[in-house]
């Protein structure tokens, strides 16, 4: 798939994910459902976010892959990005955080999303909550006029992942730094995997090998740089033969290749 075709197919997804409100009760995160594999009943990811100040159960969709608000140093009175903020949920639990006097800005380029996380606003009525359209690699946002960045298992969606990250630096302000929980790889994913759309969608198939993905962020101009959470992925077997046969699972368990769940930190 080229980038435009990546775009469009999550926006189907995501915008179908909005308007029908699906929750799944077993998900592997970023839009992989058990709606798309049925009879499968399974969680990769254990992060809960019911626990944590400013949780908004109607914009919790369970598409996350890990809580960068925890680890994301947010004071009262900062400025917060959320990049692919969909329904809004770390917006919300961010916006507790700053209180009053700080402001929390989502952005996503999916239109049901958008009205989804503005509905959820409008049920609370926060006035220094913002939804904003756009796309992660040009952002619509100023120059240096953010103290914090989060992301939620999105940047893996992105086909550019070295402009994104360029644009996350560019947002931030001189000092601030960001907070972003994605999904990486050890080792090679074999190529059915890599190949299956609904396998994008789900965050797996555009993942980057970890040193890869950290190169990035340093090219990019970031500095003291680290990993502050970091977990192994489990996918159930009957899920793998979707896309790979039962020889090829076999060699990619012999392998040791394996997708994990990090949430990075990061300064400018």
């Amino acid at each position: 798939m080229n980038s435009d075709e990546i775009k469009q197919l999550v926006k189907e997804k995501y915008g179908y994910i909005a308007l029908n409100s699906i929750k799944p009760e077993s998900s592997c995160g970023c839009g992989c459902s058990d709606k798309d594999y049925p009879g499968l009943n399974y969680k990769i990811i254990d992060d809960e976010y019911h626990t944590l100040e400013g949780y908004i159960p109607d914009a919790d969709l369970n598409l996350g892959c890990g809580l960068p608000t925890e680890f994301a140093n947010i004071r009262i009175g900062d400025t917060v990005l959320d990049l692919g903020s969909g329904a809004g949920n770390d917006v919300f639990v961010a916006r507790q955080i700053v209180g009053e006097t700080g402001k929390v800005i989502g952005v996503d380029m999916t239109d049901e999303m958008l009205a989804k996380a503005n509905a959820n606003n409008s049920k609370i009525g926060f006035r220094n909550v913002e939804f904003r359209k756009g796309e992660i690699e040009s952002l619509p946002v100023e120059d240096n006029s953010f103290d914090v960045v989060i992301s939620n298992c999105v940047l893996n969606l992105v086909p550019d992942k070295s402009k994104a990250f360029s644009e996350v630096y560019r947002v931030l302000k001189f000092g601030g730094h960001f907070c972003i929980s994605d999904i990486v790889l050890n080792g090679e994913l074999p190529e059915g995997l890599r190949e299956a759309a609904e396998m994008y969608v789900g965050c797996i198939s555009g993942a980057l090998e970890k040193d890869d993905y950290l190169n990035k962020i340093k090219g990019s101009g970031f500095r003291k740089i680290e990993i502050r959470k970091e977990e192994k992925l489990g996918f159930p077997d009957e899920l793998l033969l979707r896309f790979i046969n039962s020889d090829e699972l076999e060699t990619f368990k012999k392998s040791g290749s394996a997708a994990y769940s990090i949430t990075v930190y990061g300064e400018k």
